[in-house]
Formats: structure tokens, sequence, C-alpha cells
């Protein structure tokens, strides 16, 4: 392989594990041989560095809705450019299902694993820690988090929220929400908009508490139970821009004026948010920065003896849109 290249095995081992340390035209050459000679590594024989497949597991919640993909797209892509390919796996909501998904990517020989939030099963720490494997917590920030982790703050995110809409001057406030259990991203949000919004004297109905799967029809179904009543609220908090999506289709088919007589509120600023009309007012959590830092992150935690704790908080942003009105 070196030979066809013209370049020294090592040039062709840095090339793979370490391509920003080779020149592009050094890796052009490279590419063009291993495309002639139809070349696949043994990976089962690669040590460099502790490295064992090349690849990293990436277990999320969900991929079947917007909420994760420019995470994982760009962790993919960063870690790509490193030398690695991701390994991923859905869990479904299911901190059971997580666990038996670790022991499968382990199983695979990954050579580190990344996990969404802070909030997993004990044996899902324990298997990471009696394998002593690279191992990074996404998508929530905590200094106090047992492995190094690389995400925003989620309590921040929905503080954020219930202040803007409290300043508003919205008292009839209701909130739609992701399933709480098992998902501390939803839970620390709907934390900080119940903590924002006591401060301001303001608190959400019990009965207007709704709770609804990730899903655009589900949300869109709740919203027109809850302003079919004769006392509906003013001001809608969503978990996250999908149940905000469903919450605009069904005041729009319902006939209600947005921001006019119902202001809505997303958070997490997915793709087509911004579109939307109204455009939709949301709290922007940095998805492609945190994929970028987190794979910067794990590819340090595989390639380096260092024990300290790598990680990065990265904050959420408001952005006030056109489904925000006073009351």
């Amino acid at each position: 392989m070196a030979r066809a290249a013209r370049v020294s095995p090592s040039t062709v081992s840095r090339s793979f594990n370490h391509p920003d340390l080779v020149k592009p035209a050094t890796r052009k050459k490279i590419d063009a041989a291993v495309r002639r000679l139809g070349y696949i590594r043994n990976r089962a024989a690669q040590t460099i560095h502790g490295i064992r497949s090349g690849t990293i597991g990436l277990i999320v919640p969900t991929v079947d809705q917007a909420i994760f993909a420019e995470l994982i797209q760009s962790f993919s892509e960063a870690v790509e450019e490193m030398g690695f390919t991701i390994l991923l796996a859905s869990h479904g909501y299911s901190l059971e299902r997580e666990y038996a998904l670790t022991r499968k990517m382990l199983e695979h020989r990954v050579d580190g694993i990344g996990l969404i939030g802070i909030e997993h099963s004990d044996d899902t720490y324990e298997l990471l820690a009696q394998q002593n494997i690279p191992a990074l917590l996404l998508w929530n920030y905590s200094k106090d988090a047992p492995l190094p982790c690389v995400g925003s703050d989620n309590y921040r995110a929905g503080y954020l929220i219930g202040k803007h809409v409290a300043q508003l001057g919205h008292e009839k406030i209701a909130a739609v929400f992701p399933p709480l259990v098992g998902n501390d991203r939803a839970l620390l949000r709907m934390k900080g908009v119940a903590e924002a919004l006591m401060k301001d004297g303001r608190s959400i109905h019990e009965s207007w508490r709704l709770e609804t799967p990730y899903s655009i029809t589900a949300a869109k179904l709740a919203v027109a139970s809850l302003i079919d009543a004769a006392d509906r609220p003013t001001a809608i908090i969503c978990g996250n821009d999908v149940l905000a999506w469903g919450a605009l289709h069904a005041l729009a088919r319902g006939g209600f004026d947005v921001p006019g007589e119902v202001t809505v509120t997303g958070i997490g600023d997915f793709s087509g948010s911004r579109d939307f009309e109204p455009s939709l007012t949301t709290v922007r959590i940095p998805a492609r920065a945190i994929g970028e830092k987190a794979a910067d992150a794990i590819v340090q935690l595989i390639t380096t003896e260092a024990q300290q704790k790598v990680g990065a908080l990265v904050m959420p942003e408001l952005l006030v849109r056109q489904t925000s009105g006073m009351r």
C-alpha cells in the first residue's frame, strides 16, 4: 500500500488515523492508491494510540425527529476528519435499552462511547467504568457530572423562556413538554421555566401541564384539546421546537391569532423554526457547536493518556421572533 502511494508506511498510517496531520496532496496520493488497489485496513491489528477499531459509538434517544439530527451530523463529520467513523444507535428513551446497546457497542470494540444527557442507569455507568472505555456525555453540561461532558445548560434554556413569557405579561400559561421521566434535558428545562415564572409571581396551571411524545401530530392533538375549552391559556411554552410546531398547527386550524391571542415558544431553534409562519420564538441550543466540541473531546480521550476531564459548556441563546406577544 505504502509502495503504491510512494510514501512511507508511517505516513499511510497517519493519513488514516490523523488525516489533519498529513498534507492534502499526500492524502490524495494515498486515497488514489487505496481506490486502485481496493485496499481495506485490518482494524483488528490496529494498535496505534490504543485505537482498536477506529469507530466511536454514539447512542441517542431518537433519530426519527430533528431534535438530534444536527448534533449527529456535526459530530460524525468532525470525528471523520480525525480518522474515525461513528456507530450509531437509538434507545427510544429507555435507559434499560441504552444499557443493552452500550454492551453491544463494547462487543463491537468501539474506541469510545458518547451518550446523550447525564441521567443514565447505574448499570451503564458501572459497565463503562469496568471496561475503562473513554466515554463522553453530550447535550447537557454539568461540572459535577460523573463523566466528561460537552453540552448546553438546559436549565438556563428553560429559565430564559420562562422569564421572557413572564415579562410579556402572561398569567394564563400552559406547558407542553415531552415525558419528564428518564429525560434530564426536558426535566431541567421544565425546572428552569417554573422557577423563572415563580420569581415573577406566576406559574403554570396544573391542568395545563401537558406531556406528549416528540411528535408534531401528538402536540397538535394535545393543544387542540387545550384550546377547545372556554378557559384557555394566552401563552404555551413548549419543551422543544417540534412540539411548538404542533402547537402552531393546532392554533392555525382553530383560527387563533398568534401572537395576538396566544404566544407560543419553543426550545432548540431547529431548522425550519425561523422560516415558520409566524417565525418561532425559541432558545437556540447550538447543536452543531456541541457536536464539533464533543468530537474533539472524545478523540482527545481516546488518543491521549491524559486523565484530566475534557468538556465544554455551550451557552443557550434566547431568540425573540414573531410568535411572542404582549398581554
